[in-house]
């Protein structure tokens, strides 16, 4: 091989250097002092390793870049680390829909809940594991297709847009709502089986955060609160990551058209299903909730209380009613039964009183028919004569009230002597005179 050799003279040094005349020494080296000085550093301790072991550089890289790998798969062992499926190391990367992207990163039991720390040291410890140079270098006869699983599995859960649109669909998320015979074994095992299925399903929800199932203490409020929440559920889901893929060529347009049209049919077919899937968790979860029959029982018996209260009330208010309209026929009974007794008593009293001024009359007439009309023993009396003092009799009666009646026909009762008789007979006609009730010489036989 030819070699050139090419000659350049040294820079012309400026006007006015005068370096070597000017320099000055300011100090003197100090005394030389022998040391040993010892080989440290990652490249002697590299360089002592390949000695010791008797390696090549390149065997050297190989086994250290193997020691690093495990060394990260230790360190990441904790939350980011499981088996390796085998079939999974075979799919093929063209059908890159068709993977689980967590479980190509290793991310199975995280998913949707997956950080993107997480995720970040999920793909480098891959990477490290599945790399086409790392594979070649341990000469394994691994295909790179696994790594571009592993490359595309990236991509889309590093993507906000594109990761929405994988969890959109991913069914391997989702929680199985238990069998009715399972749920029902016990009080907790209700709570304890429907809970993570709407913890699962929370994450579709728009509105953040979501209610919780809760437990058997929990109150009428809370119940009512999670079971109108999911009954009224917003979900954002969508399935646009299980699109047929829309054709990039111009020339096709009506396909394209006609693609875009049947994705967007499938997605509202979807959507559709979706919401008639959740409607009806939601109501297979009601229908074994025994708060629900608890709280209705609890209503049942209120409105049963209140009803019976009602009713007490009502026959309450009927029987006073009724009381009061028996008191008030009762009284009014009675009222007119002391009036009708009042008026039988009065009626006796006015017959009594009426008997009584009979009887006083009789006496009053008898007491001159008993002394012969005030005529002496042995004249008889005229008719004449009768007739007048009959006649007299009947005016001091018609002339005196009841009471002086009564009286004077007790002065006249017994008496069977003419002159005491008459002696009665004229004071009662003076005392009249007197009051004014008769006239002077009214009176023709009596009084004279």
């Amino acid at each position: 091989m030819a070699t050139t050799q090419i000659s350049l003279p040294l820079p012309v040094l400026p006007e006015g250097w005068s370096a070597p005349n000017d320099f000055k020494a300011i100090g003197t080296l100090s005394t030389p002092n022998q040391r040993n000085l010892e080989p440290v550093g990652p490249h002697f301790l590299a360089h002592a390793r390949r000695k010791r072991h008797k390696r090549t550089f390149s065997e050297d890289e190989r086994i250290q870049a193997q020691e690093n790998v495990k060394k990260v798969e230790d360190e990441d062992a904790d939350d980011i680390s499981e088996p390796e499926d085998p079939l999974m190391l075979g799919r093929d990367a063209k059908d890159w829909k068709g993977q689980d992207h967590y479980a190509v990163l290793g991310l199975s039991k995280h998913r949707y809940r997956a950080t993107d720390s997480q995720i970040k040291r999920a793909h480098r410890k891959k990477v490290l594991r599945h790399h086409p140079d790392k594979r070649a270098a341990t000469g394994s006869s691994e295909d790179d297709s696994f790594f571009k699983c592993i490359q595309k599995a990236f991509e889309v859960l590093t993507d906000p847009v594109k990761r929405r649109q994988f969890d959109s669909v991913d069914e391997n998320a989702n929680v199985d709502p238990p069998s009715k015979k399972a749920a029902s074994k016990s009080a907790s095992a209700f709570y304890k089986l429907w809970g993570p299925v709407f913890e699962s399903e929370a994450r579709f929800s728009k509105t953040q955060p979501v209610p919780k199932l809760g437990n058997d203490k929990s109150s009428k409020e809370d119940v009512e609160e999670f079971y109108n929440f999911w009954f009224n559920f917003e979900s954002w889901r969508s399935f646009e990551y299980q699109d047929e893929d829309v054709p990039d060529d111009n020339e096709n347009r009506d396909q394209k058209r006609h693609v875009e049209r049947k994705n967007n049919n499938a997605r509202k077919k979807k959507k559709t299903e979706d919401t008639a899937r959740l409607r009806q968790l939601v109501d297979d979860c009601l229908a074994g909730d025994e708060r629900i029959k608890k709280f209705k029982k609890e209503a049942r018996a209120g409105k049963d209380k209140k009803r019976l209260d009602r009713e007490a009330e009502e026959k309450r208010i009927a029987e006073e009613a009724k009381k009061a309209r028996e008191d008030k026929e009762r009284l009014l009974k009675e009222k007119e039964e002391a009036e009708k007794a009042e008026k039988a008593e009065g009626k006796k009293v006015k017959e009594a009183a009426k008997n009584a001024v009979k009887k006083n009359k009789r006496v009053i007439k008898g007491s001159v028919k008993d002394v012969n009309y005030l005529l002496p023993d042995g004249q008889e009396a005229g008719a004449k004569r009768i007739d007048e003092m009959l006649g007299d009799v009947e005016t001091v009666m018609g002339k005196v009230d009841n009471e002086e009646l009564a009286l004077l026909a007790g002065k006249l009762t017994g008496l069977k002597i003419a002159d005491e008789v008459g002696a009665i007979w004229k004071e009662v006609v003076r005392k009249l005179e007197e009051e004014g009730k008769l006239k002077t010489g009214e009176m023709k036989i009596l009084g004279s």
